[in-house]
């Protein structure tokens, strides 16, 4: 590993321990040379994903884009980002432990849906407005009175 400071070869682990709920490790490293301290993180390399969307254009995975919409959904509710956060990396687990090289956005909304249904009911609705495209009042009571049973 090179030193970002001094664009050195010669480093060396001092410290190395995993990253609480990811699969990372975080590792830190002292430059033999110039003698300053800096941090890496090691996460394994996955297998690129792409997304089949509804009208069959495939484009590549972007954990960004369900961030972006749990986000929206959990506007103003009182949930810590920490709970987000840990419901983006299961949500991304699921998705990844699938193994396959190719997934439905159809699936992935289904699979954001299950895990929003667990953590807030405000943000379930709003989620599955945008994601089932309600088309009027009748199919958007349908969906609630699922979710009260």
């Amino acid at each position: 590993m090179k030193c970002p400071f001094c664009n050195q070869d010669n480093t060396r682990v001092v410290d190395s321990r995993p990253v609480e709920d990811t699969n990372s490790i975080r590792r830190r490293r002292l430059c033999d040379v110039c003698g300053r301290r800096f941090t890496t993180y090691e996460k394994v390399e996955s297998i690129p994903l792409t997304v089949i969307k509804k009208d069959q254009n495939r484009e590549q995975y972007d954990r960004g884009k369900i961030q972006a919409g749990i986000l929206r959904a959990c506007y103003k509710r009182p949930i810590p980002v920490e709970k987000i956060e840990e419901m983006m990396d299961a949500i991304e687990g699921e998705i990844f432990n699938t193994e396959e090289k190719e997934i439905s956005s159809t699936r992935i909304g289904e699979i954001v849906m299950e895990h929003l249904k667990e953590l807030d009911a405000v943000a379930y609705v709003r989620f599955a407005s945008v994601y089932r495209e309600f088309k009027d009042v009748s199919t958007f009571m349908d969906e609630l009175k699922k979710f009260m049973n």
